[in-house]
């Protein structure tokens, strides 16, 4: 079953997000800061944590449970440490409020560990680390989410998709850059697959009595994603570790909700309260040489011959290079004709206009 596909120029995306968040009563700054999170996914690839999770966050402002303006509040804090109450804010504002710190820490001390509670859903989590990459650090960001994984042996969610992002400069620009939940998949390309009639892969979810499915509505209808590496037999337990291990950086140290103590996803019956993590790591207070060794280290895995001819191999965020140069090309990005007229159609009971374009057909 194919796709159909429109380009949209991003600037018009931009606008566009903002409109929609100011039209529910979002302060303008916090709409762009959010606008810019979902560009950078979408431009990325990460289309499940793009444009596609708009109404979600529109939702959450109309319903009263994500706060329209304020800042977030710094609690407690050392030379290298700081509490967060990111006052139920955007999740966007929280994240860039934070990492700001952390990354000032790090310039100050060589490290940077700043923990938030009462934030929200805020993107991708690479947006967060690649930050750090400005100024020739190393970047973390976590966050824990609503329980959406099935933990290895159960059949009822309690964790979360738990991402982690690390980002490493190298020389010349280049970079380290991982961005993964510690789920088999992201909920969205779940979503995605399910709004255009696609079944998903085996290994991305089971159904709500634990077993592995194809049927994208059976993970999203009492079922769950599965942990990465899916079954025990083919290391699903350590994806559920790493799951685990988000929440002590996240939840736990954060002292916000975490497992299923955090509200289901898309409910708008209350807060979220979820808890995240950024760091900042500056190499000179290191051993010397940090991006030497990076670009070798990067180099030794693209230049190893590859199983299959013309697939190199790659490291760590060169797909996602290769998704922006292709938006670079076609002069804008391409998004899911369905996802484009879905948006629109939730803009309209806001009397949102204009619109977004649906007239820039791609084959």
């Amino acid at each position: 079953m194919s796709v159909s596909r429109c380009l949209l120029i991003q600037a018009e995306v931009q606008a566009f997000i903002e409109r929609c968040m100011v039209a529910v009563g979002t302060r303008a700054s916090h709409a762009r800061s959010l606008a810019d999170v979902l560009i950078e996914g979408d431009l990325r690839g990460h289309y499940s944590h793009g444009l596609n999770r708009l109404d979600v966050y529109l939702r959450e402002i109309r319903a009263g449970i994500c706060v329209r303006e304020g800042e977030p509040l710094l609690e407690k804090e050392s030379v290298a440490t700081a509490l967060v109450d990111g006052r139920n804010l955007l999740g966007p504002v929280v994240g860039n409020y934070c990492m700001n710190l952390a990354l000032k820490k790090a310039r100050d001390t060589g490290i940077g560990w700043v923990v938030a509670h009462g934030s929200n859903h805020y993107g991708i989590a690479a947006y967060y680390s690649m930050q750090a990459l400005k100024e020739n650090m190393i970047g973390m960001s976590y966050t824990n989410t609503s329980p959406l994984v099935v933990p290895t042996r159960a059949r009822e969610c309690t964790v979360g998709t738990n991402p982690i992002s690390v980002a490493a400069p190298a020389k010349n620009g280049d970079s380290f850059v991982l961005d993964m939940a510690t789920s088999a998949v992201a909920l969205g390309k779940v979503e995605i697959h399910d709004r255009n009639g696609l079944s998903i892969p085996e290994g991305w979810g089971c159904d709500a009595e634990g077993r592995a499915t194809t049927d994208p509505k059976a993970v999203l209808c009492g079922g769950g994603l599965v942990p990465l590496g899916d079954k025990e037999t083919t290391g699903g337990h350590k994806g559920y570790g790493l799951g685990l291990m988000v929440e002590v950086f996240c939840g736990i140290l954060a002292g916000s909700k975490y497992s299923n103590k955090i509200r289901n996803w898309k409910k708008t019956d209350r807060r979220a309260d979820l808890g995240q993590c950024f760091v900042a790591i500056n190499p000179e207070n290191f051993a010397p040489g940090f991006n030497d060794r990076m670009s070798d280290l990067l180099a030794r895995h693209r230049n190893l011959t590859p199983m299959e001819p013309g697939m190199p191999v790659l490291a760590a965020g060169d797909p996602e290079r290769e998704h922006i140069q292709t938006c670079k090309e076609l002069g804008g990005i391409p998004y899911d004709l369905k996802l484009v007229t879905h948006v629109n159609e939730y803009a309209r009971t806001l009397d949102v206009s204009p619109l977004l374009p649906t007239n820039r057909l791609l084959k």
